[in-house]
């Protein structure tokens, strides 16, 4: 069995005694002089060099040990210079990169940078500054608003900063001079070529998906470098990832000032290790296996699903306010599918059916809210906790109620991303008040959590809403932001909701809240969300209460009905249409 042992050249100046060239075939029993590895990046056992790995927010740097010359002296004009790599983008997750990498000449071989979006170059508080000298060309898999990125599969030129100079989306160009697309993140390898050209200030950037170097780069941007790097300069790789991550990976690299660097052949450099060879009735009886337990675990999966969907929810507030909650389907039952002919009359906040529980036999009147009713959620739990405490021989006897569905399940009829944003805003509000987003027992106008805190937040006491328990002692700064970004999440409109993705970067500090935050064009200070009952509605959040998510208020009833109270006796059925 033949046996490839790559070879590794490095060309020393005479003159200088600074490398001018190295040469890289694989990494396999490289110098540990000739290449600097941190963060995670390190050399496998196949001679491939891994950036990157598939946990989420690391780091990894690769530069050469040495610094190149790039001038002659430090206000010379910067040399040309060439170089040439194959790389794989492995993500953890088919067609979700995260977040990629980046060909690095920089001052320092210790960058001081951050993961995500930054790719390990640069952080928060140095992205931008003209003192950088950093020059960089991305392959980027994640698509960053941010820094204005074209898509989720690009290239750019970055100079001192990540908001990229020039990028293009990622392709080729055939010797027909036809472009074909590239997939930077699809685990394939592909070899990249990087040229500088001094004379005429030009930088050229050409991508392929085999060593064949197309004539025509697939980007080019005229500038002149000389501004941007210093005498001496490290040159390497750096690559990162974020929530989402993928496996990065270098199988050779070729490097040349002034002048074209050894061509690598990707038939001869290490290639990733595939997965390992099973035997066909171990694969074959493993795969039927597989299935049916496939099969029966998406059926127990399914039959869980429907009955949480068709589950009727009770809260802990909602256990605070005295009467029995019906389910919905009872009472549907029992008016016939809340049929005409047993409508009895029409109030101004809903209609009244007459209806018969089917056991027991008992006459009820069932008051169903509707959505054109101006009852919103403050007056129907300050109706049944009042009227349900009532006893009198004259006034109607509240049996019980139902109450179905949290901000915009009840029109669209399934959870969505922004419901989940939503109900993660009122947890964010629940966590830094110390209390539930409906608390009947509050005074009137906190009994719903997050109108109380727009209030507050309209009147600049934003921090009167912290829990009392915590006696001062925590950090406003984070106090503010916490509570900021829960109403920037309890939003009643799902568009003006963040995503989950800068969410989680608010918190980690990676980007800064909006300055201006506006209550919802629904919200009265003094009467909270007055536009009727969904624009209220829309302001309710049922985030945790007791370890219930956004999916457990999901309905396969009739999407009119939200609300709904029990009145009995006969003679409450005359009493309520009079």
């Amino acid at each position: 069995m033949a046996c490839f042992i790559p070879l590794f050249f490095l060309l020393i100046s005479a003159s200088s005694s600074q490398p001018t060239e190295l040469f890289f075939p694989g990494f396999k029993g490289l110098n540990p002089n000739n290449l600097t590895l941190t963060g995670v990046a390190e050399i496998d056992q196949h001679g491939i060099l891994r950036l990157t790995n598939d946990t989420s927010r690391l780091q990894g740097h690769a530069f050469h040990s040495s610094p190149f010359r790039f001038k002659n002296s430090p206000n010379g004009q910067a040399f040309s210079f060439s170089t040439s790599f194959v790389f794989v983008s492995v993500p953890e997750y088919l067609k979700l990169g995260g977040h990629g990498l980046a060909f690095t000449i920089a001052t320092s071989k210790d960058l001081k940078a951050l993961p995500s979006q930054y790719l390990g170059i640069l952080n928060a508080s140095d992205n931008g500054n003209f003192t950088n000298h950093l020059v960089a060309v991305e392959f980027d898999t994640v698509q960053d608003f941010e820094f204005q990125d074209i898509n989720d599969n690009h290239i750019g030129i970055d100079l001192n900063s990540l908001t990229s100079n020039a990028s293009a989306t990622a392709a080729f160009f055939t010797d027909g001079g036809s472009k074909q697309n590239l997939t930077l993140k699809s685990g394939k390898p592909i070899q990249a070529w990087i040229d500088y050209d001094s004379v005429e200030n030009v930088i050229n950037v050409t991508v392929a998906p085999n060593s064949t170097r197309p004539r025509l780069p697939i980007l080019s941007f005229r500038v002149d470098l000389s501004p941007f790097v210093e005498e001496f300069m490290y040159v390497g790789f750096s690559a990162s990832t974020g929530l989402l991550a993928s496996s990065h990976y270098i199988l050779g690299w070729s490097f040349k000032i002034n002048g074209q660097p050894q061509a690598l052949d990707l038939s001869s450099l290490p290639s990733l290790p595939g997965p390992p060879k099973k035997h066909t009735a171990l694969t074959v009886g493993v795969s039927v296996s597989s299935v049916i337990l496939l099969i029966l675990a998406a059926s127990v999966i399914a039959y869980i699903i429907f009955k949480i969907r068709n589950a009727d929810v009770i809260e802990d507030w909602e256990l605070e306010i005295g009467p029995q909650r019906y389910p919905y389907e009872e009472l549907k039952k029992a008016t016939n599918g809340f049929s005409e002919k047993n409508l009895l009359g029409q109030g101004g906040f809903g209609k009244v059916y007459k209806g018969t529980f089917r056991h027991s036999k008992i006459d009820v009147a069932v008051k169903r809210v509707s959505h054109e009713s101006k009852q919103g959620l403050r007056e129907f739990v300050s109706e049944i906790a009042s009227i349900g405490r009532l006893r009198h021989r004259n006034l109607v006897q509240l049996l019980g109620w139902c109450r179905r569905r949290a901000p915009e399940l009840p029109k669209t009829g399934k959870a969505t991303t922004s419901s989940d944003v939503y109900a993660f805003g009122a947890l964010l509000l629940e966590v830094a008040c110390g209390r539930r987003p409906i608390e009947p027992k509050a005074l009137p106008e906190e009994l719903v959590l997050v109108d109380w805190v727009w209030e507050k937040f309209i009147q600049g006491r934003l921090l009167d809403v912290a829990d009392a328990r915590l006696n001062g002692e925590y950090d406003e700064g984070e106090m503010l932001m916490v509570l900021k970004l829960g109403l920037i999440c309890s939003n009643d409109m799902p568009m003006a909701r963040p995503t989950m993705r800068h969410v989680v970067r608010y918190l980690d500090g990676e980007a800064e809240l909006p300055e201006n935050l506006r209550p919802p064009t629904a919200f009265d200070s003094n009467k909270g969300y007055g536009d009727g009952f969904d624009a209220f509605l829309n302001s309710f959040a049922s985030s945790s209460f007791d370890k219930m998510s956004s999916n457990s208020f999901m309905e396969t009833g009739n999407a009119a009905t939200s609300f709904a109270s029990l009145n009995t006796s006969p003679l409450s059925l005359l009493r309520e249409t009079r």
